[in-house]
């Protein structure tokens, strides 16, 4: 067996189907996606510097996701168009490596900011008088560059040590892009130990994330069932309800592919899952937040004249 293991030496991604007339259906399906996740994100983030009334910690936080998630698909999806049709669908070691990093990354910047926001929305509800204390402008600032600095450090650690193991066993990689399980899949050195701390990253970065955002929405709903008005609780709930979908979806993927065991996954799923959260959510996301905003929705009709 051919020892796959030197600097010089390169992978092939299988893409998402080897099926012709699927390549061609996919090829303009994911254009299509990407370009609506760049228009989409592009117009929310000059939606909010446009309307001065959108200054506030919560569309702060929204342009740092739109800004995230547009690299996020972009660090997956120009990829995956280019190796649809191309003939050539290898990547060096190298590629592989910055992709993976930029894709890690940049996940977890997600989660940090979905959670930053659940707390914003925590602090507005439940401490409505402190509000400007609680989420001053440099107190957010902070959140987003400690979110951003922390998750692309703890990426190159995950990357370094991924890419210090042999890969032996082929140079296929069953995906569409370098994702971290796909990689573990055709390593031949012992990947236990590099799973098990993969695994408590991901509990960490993922769960503890995920559990500050579950802690706030509990404290938001007690909080909202103490308001005798009911027009006033919906107005409370419709706040948040945009922010519990993306974080339903983005999170809810995110623990399916990476807590799931091995013996449970198969390439078709993990693909589907993957493009679930590098190029779905990426598109909904700014829908999502524009369509139950009415500032949003009036300036941007402001902006395209309508």
């Amino acid at each position: 067996m051919e020892l796959f293991n030197q600097s010089s030496s390169r992978f092939i991604l299988l893409g998402f189907s080897t099926v012709p007339y699927l390549e061609v259906i996919g090829f303009i399906t994911f254009l299509l996606m990407y370009l609506i996740t760049l228009l989409a994100n592009l117009l929310l983030i000059i939606v909010v510097r446009f309307n001065l009334k959108l200054h506030t910690p919560m569309y702060f936080f929204l342009v740092n996701l739109s800004f995230i998630d547009i690299c996020f698909s972009t660090t997956v999806v120009p990829k995956l168009l280019y190796n649809t049709l191309a003939k050539d669908r290898s990547v060096s070691r190298l590629e592989c490596a910055v992709q993976m990093h930029f894709h890690l990354a940049l996940g977890s910047a997600e989660c940090f900011i979905l959670a930053v926001m659940a707390y914003d929305r925590f602090a507005a509800i439940c401490k409505p008088l402190h509000y400007n204390t609680i989420m001053s402008r440099k107190i957010c600032i902070n959140l987003a560059a400690v979110s951003w600095t922390s998750s692309f450090i703890s990426s190159i650690s995950q990357v370094t040590y991924t890419f210090q193991m042999s890969f032996c066993h082929t140079r296929h990689v069953n995906h569409f892009f370098c994702e971290l399980p796909a990689l573990l899949k055709i390593s031949c050195s012992d990947t236990w130990i590099h799973e098990l701390i993969n695994y408590i990253m991901a509990s960490i970065i993922v769960n503890l994330f995920f559990l500050l955002i579950l802690i706030s929405y509990i404290h938001i709903l007690v909080s909202i069932l103490k308001i005798s008005s009911s027009h006033k609780r919906y107005k409370a709930l419709s706040t948040c309800s945009s922010h519990i979908i993306v974080v339903t979806f983005y999170y809810g993927t995110i623990m399916i592919q990476y807590f799931r065991p091995h013996s449970r996954s198969s390439p078709d799923i993990d693909r589907s899952i993957s493009l679930i959260y590098t190029a779905v959510t990426p598109m909904l996301n700014p829908i999502i937040y524009s369509v139950r905003n009415k500032d949003v929705k009036e300036t941007i009709r402001k902006i395209l004249h309508y």
